[in-house]
């Protein structure tokens, strides 16, 4: 068993996901239901996940972009596991609350302005579904090619639409919450660099052209200068069936914070849409 640990494990990115997906000791409930509900299963020997490096396609096959390069399937409906930072993603931190966050004078001067009613008054109901912060968020994903090189992510939580475009984006033009997303696979087993904190095999998102936004929902801000970059790493099926989606995420916005913003979501794939419950931005 060949377990892909990443230089991001220095930063406890993807390092208490992996030994709970190894232990088998991964929470089986839904994002939305609370810590006190989730019923803990004894793992038994068919369901321990088995982690293994995944096996690129051929040169010719990754030599392609878009739906024709694809080294993986990440089509279909995904739900967000909360097995950590549960009190800052599950509901709304109290104002002031920046643990975890590299955040400068600037951007902790920022946050303390945070009003909620201000933003519901301004119609900004959305500032903390951007795309820096959105798949923190305690959603479903509904994962589909919109065309041959372009995927599309839309969430329910916040009923929010992504556009993750390959071999070239579309012009920039007007500042959105979603910004500008250029993709691109990542096959190979080349040499691992401190910058790339996935495997050998992944999709890598770069995001920028955003509209200021939330990286939590108690005003922790992010400027329209920032810039995200994620990498989305599929886990084998395992024997028992689950599927599951790694998504890591690294944040600069030099405005705002004295370093990388780095954190890890988790996403369980479900069967269909029959839990698929759109809700609009809320503020509060």
């Amino acid at each position: 068993m060949i377990v892909r640990i990443h230089s991001l494990l220095r930063y406890r990115v993807i390092g208490g996901t992996v030994l709970a997906l190894l232990f088998g000791i991964l929470p089986r409930a839904s994002a939305q239901a609370a810590p006190e509900q989730q019923q803990k299963q004894e793992p038994r020997p068919g369901d321990i996940l088995q982690l293994q490096s995944q096996t690129p396609k051929s040169e010719a096959t990754s030599g392609k972009t878009g739906k024709a390069g694809a080294p993986f399937d990440l089509t279909g409906y995904w739900v967000a596991v909360i097995n950590e930072d549960w009190r800052w993603r599950m509901i709304t931190p109290d104002k002031g609350d920046f643990s975890g966050v590299p955040l400068n004078l600037e951007g902790r001067r920022a946050a303390d302005t945070w009003d909620p009613a201000k933003d519901e008054k301004a119609g900004e109901q959305c500032r903390a579904y951007g795309a820096p912060s959105l798949m923190r968020l305690p959603t479903r994903l509904h994962i589909t090619w919109a065309d041959d090189n372009t995927l599309k992510i839309e969430t329910d939580y916040g009923t929010q639409t992504r556009l993750l475009h390959f071999h070239e984006a579309p012009p920039a033009g007007q500042r959105s919450w979603q910004g500008s997303s250029l993709a691109e696979w990542e096959v190979g087993s080349g040499p691992k660099r401190r910058d790339r904190p996935s495997g050998p095999l992944d999709l890598k998102v770069t995001t920028t052209n955003l509209r200021a936004g939330y990286l939590r929902r108690n005003g922790i801000p992010y400027s329209q200068n920032a810039e995200l970059t994620e990498y989305f790493d599929l886990i084998p099926k395992q024997p028992n069936g689950d599927e599951w989606l790694i998504v890591n995420a690294l944040v600069v916005d030099p405005l705002y914070l004295t370093e990388r913003f780095i954190v890890s979501s988790n996403f369980k794939k479900e069967p269909d849409g029959s839990k698929w419950h759109p809700t609009p931005c809320s503020s509060r």
